[in-house]
């Protein structure tokens, strides 16, 4: 090998490894801060640092962008002299903290961290997708800011960079003909059809090429195998949900593959549960777009699966949703929220930039719940914000009505699991739409937009903004209790994943409330 090359190559895989480490220890001390040593009362500003005990060791990290933790390095006091702190020195702490040994979270956080490097390497060599929308769908490289694990992809086998979006991967379906009377399917999935030629007597399935290897098929006549798609599918952010150019529409698959605290299946009743949602929320969109002109939605319209036993019928279902390519407005680009998040938005006058940003992000989020009873789930992932050709929000789009859920309506002719997994009591409702929208999303762009503008202007401005909503609802005691400064709740990420609880269990912790006016 020619010695400059080789010596870039070394260069690349050392900078793979320091991005990858550095982003790791970013990322656990983040959620030590926030949901160990914060609760704990072992959290201090000093100087130009935040300081923080854990395990009775020293540790600090200099910080911005208020409680978005945006962290620069981490540091340990050993013997006396400030150095920098090791993922596997944190991860020791944390479990001596926590009061015990977990070989299960120290595993999961070394495969996030290998995951990182090997992305980080990857992408180095690898060209972003032109389509735009794709490219920020793809350009999630550190995942989760507040997740112990956000890359930690673990499943029994396959190889996950041939799927991974942050690799900038493209590739064909596997396509199966399930034979007609065993097809389950609701709402309108028809758009599946269009992706190959089952024979007579069978129907057309397409599977997740991942999910193929995974899953035990009985290909004996119920299930056969026609091979691949001619074209290629690009996952997004999600990994199991593709977009299908020849189709015009993302497919969102089941996934035995456990992603950050999840394994990524489509139950059921989830998969019933979106296309009921689909039908419920037609009006509901309707109504929001008309009070916020710039609102949209991608429903998922219809779903198909087989009926071989509840595993199968899971483990194949794949859910129809429609493209934001075709519900976005002419002229109008759609961007990944979560990439705005990580990058300096193009922007003439960043305040009237944020300004607009929360007008079409909050105020649709919360009249769906407080006058329709709908919590949306508006966290980084699941909006999409449309620009103009100069680059402001003009658009908002809200998809995946997997966590959407509904307050105060007659779900009695659903079936019992159906009904149960949309509904929501009021409280629960409520915190979930502050979480995710003030403390996952809105807080993590007012971080990017910080240096031209402080984050107390950006933070008064919405304020302002939400007064006035406010104003014009009768200020509902939630929002008035939120405009007045109560904590906000945070997501307890590392306590779900140290617990190896399933993601629903989730409890959350208090944070500060930006929103609340200085004193």
């Amino acid at each position: 090998m020619n010695r400059l090359v080789a010596d870039r190559v070394d260069s690349i895989a050392e900078s793979a490894a320091e991005i990858a480490e550095r982003a790791t220890v970013a990322a656990l001390l983040r959620c030590c801060v926030r949901e160990v040593a914060g609760p704990r009362g072992r959290v201090w500003p000093s100087d130009d640092h935040l300081l923080l005990e854990l395990s009775g060791r020293w540790l600090r990290t200099q910080t911005s962008g208020g409680i978005a933790l945006r962290l620069e390095r981490g540091e340990w006091l050993h013997d006396g002299v400030w150095e920098p702190l090791s993922s596997t020195t944190l991860v020791e702490l944390i479990m001596t903290e926590l009061g015990g040994d977990n070989p299960e979270f120290a595993e999961q956080v070394a495969s996030s961290r290998s995951v990182l490097e090997v992305l980080a390497l990857v992408r180095e060599e690898v060209a972003p997708s032109q389509d735009p929308w794709l490219a920020s769908e793809q350009s999630l490289l550190f995942g989760h800011a507040f997740h112990p694990t956000p890359k930690a992809r673990m499943a029994a086998k396959g190889d996950w960079l041939s799927y991974a979006p942050e690799a900038y991967a493209r590739f064909p379906l596997r396509l199966l003909g399930v034979r007609a009377d065993l097809v389950v399917e609701e709402g309108d999935p028809s758009a599946l059809d269009r992706l190959g030629t089952a024979p007579e007597g069978y129907v057309l399935l397409p599977v997740h090429p991942w999910q193929y290897e995974l899953l035990d098929l009985p290909m004996d006549g119920r299930l056969i195998d026609l091979g691949f798609t001619s074209g290629l599918s690009t996952p997004t952010s999600s990994v199991r949900t593709v977009y299908e150019p020849d189709l015009d529409k993302c497919l969102k698959f089941s996934l035995d593959v456990r992603i950050t605290n999840c394994v990524r299946k489509n139950a059921w009743y989830e998969l019933s549960g979106s296309v009921e949602l689909s039908r419920r929320l037609e009006p509901v969109f309707a109504d929001l777009a008309e009070a916020f002109p710039g609102t949209r939605w991608l429903p998922e319209p219809g779903y198909r699966s087989a009926d071989l036993g509840t595993a199968l019928l899971e483990g194949l279902g794949v859910l129809v949703r429609c493209s934001p390519w075709g519900r976005s407005g002419s002229g109008v680009t759609p961007v990944l929220a979560g990439a705005l998040a990580v990058r300096e938005p193009r922007r003439a006058d960043p305040m009237a930039w944020w300004v607009a940003y929360v007008e079409r992000v909050a105020l649709p989020v919360l009249d769906a719940y407080f006058r329709h009873g709908v919590v949306l789930e508006p966290h980084l992932q699941n909006v999409l914000v449309g620009l103009d050709s100069e680059g402001m929000p003009v658009e908002a789009v809200f998809r995946d009505l997997e966590g959407t859920k509904l307050v105060g309506h007659d779900l009695s002719g659903l079936a019992p699991e159906v009904a149960a997994a949309l509904e929501y009591d009021a409280e629960r409702g409520w915190n979930r739409v502050v979480y995710c929208l003030f403390v996952n999303h809105l807080a993590e762009i007012a971080a990017t937009l910080e240096g031209p503008l402080t984050l107390r202007d950006l933070w008064a401005a919405a304020r302002d903004l939400l007064t006035s909503y406010a104003d014009s609802r009768g200020w509902p005691p939630p929002l008035a209790d939120l405009l007045a400064g109560v904590p906000l709740p945070a997501k307890a990420n590392l306590t779900v994943r140290w617990s190896r609880a399933a993601d629903r269990t989730a409890t959350y912790v208090p944070v500060a409330n930006p929103l609340s006016r200085p004193a």
